[in-house]
């Protein structure tokens, strides 16, 4: 009996990415880009990272949301979003690791922006004074929606809840 085997990069891109739009587009990122080979990568860059990134952990006991593995950090501002930040137009933050992520790259289609973990000191911080840049250059990204949430809270129930009194939007 004759044995053959398919590997997944003998697949059409429309069945790959198929595939990659049921997995999470971060774990699939840090796993997979700049590992294959560039047909692959091209794919990734097109399909997985082209909508929503969320850059952030969420604890598995307690739901509270933190900044990423500083591994896992490292990777995506140092290979991955440099070469995807075009693509790239909704993001989920937190704020200890906003600075680094928003600097990895320029973001010109982001237009969908939400931060956890963000208080008055850490506004002030960004958005007031010899940090004003940082409203400056959301303004010029033409970002069309800011959300700022003051404590962790699942992101699930963030997601789905429209009047979340811990959020506040702009």
């Amino acid at each position: 009996m004759s044995q053959s085997s398919v590997h997944l990069l003998d697949l059409p891109n429309e069945i790959l990415s198929i595939i990659l739009r049921k997995l999470d587009n971060v774990n699939v990122l840090y796993s997979l880009f700049a590992v294959i080979n560039e047909r692959f990568d091209r794919l990734l860059q097109n399909n997985v990272s082209a909508n929503t990134l969320h850059l952030v952990s969420i604890s598995s006991t307690d739901d509270e949301i933190s900044s990423l593995d500083e591994p896992v950090l490292n990777r995506f501002c140092t290979n991955i979003l440099p070469r995807i930040h075009p693509n790239v137009t909704h993001l989920t933050l937190e704020s200890m690791s906003m600075e680094r992520i928003l600097l990895a790259g320029n973001y010109p289609n982001l237009t969908y922006l939400k931060l956890f973990n963000f208080g008055k000191e850490i506004a002030l911080y960004y958005f007031k004074g010899k940090y004003s840049r940082y409203s400056q250059q959301i303004k010029k990204r033409q970002i069309h929606f800011i959300q700022l949430c003051f404590r962790s809270i699942n992101l699930s129930t963030y997601a789905s809840t429209s009047n979340n009194r811990t959020c506040s939007s702009k």
